[in-house]
């Protein structure tokens, strides 16, 4: 992940957020999420995470389970344990053999055309 001045988020394995989760920095997910998650910087999921909520971020790699919308800005890597049920919107998307994807997936120019068609004001 990259490098950026916000520090880096940590929810370990057992922690429990409901909520909206908003970050500068880096974030790393081994616990369960339930809200939003937003951060100008990177996403890593754990491969025993559970997340249910809408995530917004500059890049990502899933190991574990999210269930929502997805708005990846640059690279969102799907590893082989990663299960995701919902839409993703991003520029470019590597997949593993055995990820699971169940949604609608924007990239590329189709992603620059949705994100033009719902304007900046998007929510997460």
């Amino acid at each position: 992940m990259a490098k950026n001045n916000g520090g880096e988020t940590i929810i370990a394995r057992g922690v429990r957020i409901e909520g909206d989760f908003f970050a500068e920095g880096d974030i790393v997910i081994e616990g369960e999420v339930r809200g939003t998650i937003a951060t100008s910087g990177d996403l890593r999921v754990g491969e025993e995470a559970k997340i249910e909520a809408n995530i917004k971020a500059q890049n990502a790699v899933i190991a574990g389970e999210v269930e929502g919308n997805m708005r990846i800005e640059a690279k969102l890597e799907l590893l082989a344990s990663s299960h995701v049920s919902g839409d993703v919107t991003v520029q470019v998307l590597s997949v593993e053999a055995g990820a699971q994807v169940n949604g609608v997936v924007h990239m590329g120019e189709e992603a620059q055309k949705t994100k033009k068609k719902n304007g900046t004001s998007e929510e997460v």
